[in-house]
């Protein structure tokens, strides 16, 4: 198995040009971006692609960015998914990373809300992997792992920072029992949160390294379970974003790191993390 390191475009705004430069004289492999939702953009940036072979790999968001409509019920969101499939079709991508659903709706709304959802990936020909996320359905690992007993096809990406801040420690409790979900993580974003946040200053401060490891060792038992999955490859984003998730300091409103090198740093480390995993796997 090997690791493809794919580049956020959160918080990105230079061209997509720089920003190829950029990723690749950082070694990663590929782009992790929304779906551009203008038919014009949705061309252009397709003709990008194409012309750079680079990897893709799509975000979509249900019902309609980040934080979902409130007043947006579940056939709402199982439309505008099925129109966005739609147009990621025609970008080819790697496979769908969606932001889904509403953390308010009750689990039988669930349940029914993703058994619809998995009939839509089919329907289009794409691999959905369903992000765990704050405010969306995915908010909290004990209502994910309840819907996995019941619709065991679904696949994830881990962000577990969310699930940090959610549930206000590191899930590392012999009680925190989240195999079933590693079993089905297809995709990894790679952001170091704790306890009070989902994004720490930086991850190479010594005074986060217990966050770093409990991270690490969720990656770690990820690639173990893709492995004994028969996974070719894995493919992970070093995830770090503004959007309130980046500190500043307060009065001069000056970022405390910059953006691009917080995620530079997390993917040549995870490619070395990586590399030591594989090495102890591969005797």
């Amino acid at each position: 198995m090997k690791l493809e390191i794919f580049r956020t475009l959160w918080g990105y705004t230079a061209s997509k040009a720089q920003a190829l430069e950029e990723l690749l004289q950082a070694g990663f492999d590929g782009m992790e971006a929304r779906l551009p939702l203008d038919a014009r953009e949705r061309a252009e940036f397709g003709a990008f692609l194409q012309a750079n072979r680079l990897g893709y790999i799509s975000t979509v968001f249900t019902a309609y960015d980040v934080l979902p409509d409130q007043s947006a019920t579940p056939a709402v969101h199982l439309n505008d998914l099925d129109q966005k499939l739609a147009w990621a079709a025609e970008l080819g991508p790697r496979f769908v990373n969606v932001l889904a659903g509403n953390d308010r709706w009750s689990l039988p709304q669930q349940v029914e809300f993703f058994g619809q959802a998995l009939d839509l990936a089919r329907k289009h020909g794409q691999v959905c992997s369903f992000e765990t996320h704050r405010s969306r359905s995915l908010f909290n690992p004990w209502v994910t792992l309840e819907l996995i007993r019941q619709l065991p096809d679904l696949l994830f990406t881990s962000d577990i920072s969310h699930w940090v801040v959610t549930c206000e420690r590191l899930l590392n409790d012999p009680a925190d029992d989240l195999s079933a979900f590693i079993e089905r993580v297809h995709h990894i974003q790679a952001r170091v949160g704790y306890d009070q946040g989902p994004q720490v200053p930086h991850p190479a401060a010594p005074e986060y390294a217990k966050e770093l490891a409990f991270h690490q060792q969720h990656w770690e038992s990820i690639w173990r379970s893709q492995q004994a999955r028969g996974y070719q490859v894995s493919t992970l984003t070093p995830e770090f974003g503004a959007d309130g998730y980046l500190h500043h300091l307060p009065f001069t409103n000056v970022p405390v790191a910059d953006l691009w090198s917080l995620n530079v740093w997390m993917g040549q480390t995870e490619r070395e993390h990586f590399e030591r995993f594989h090495h102890s796997s591969h005797p």
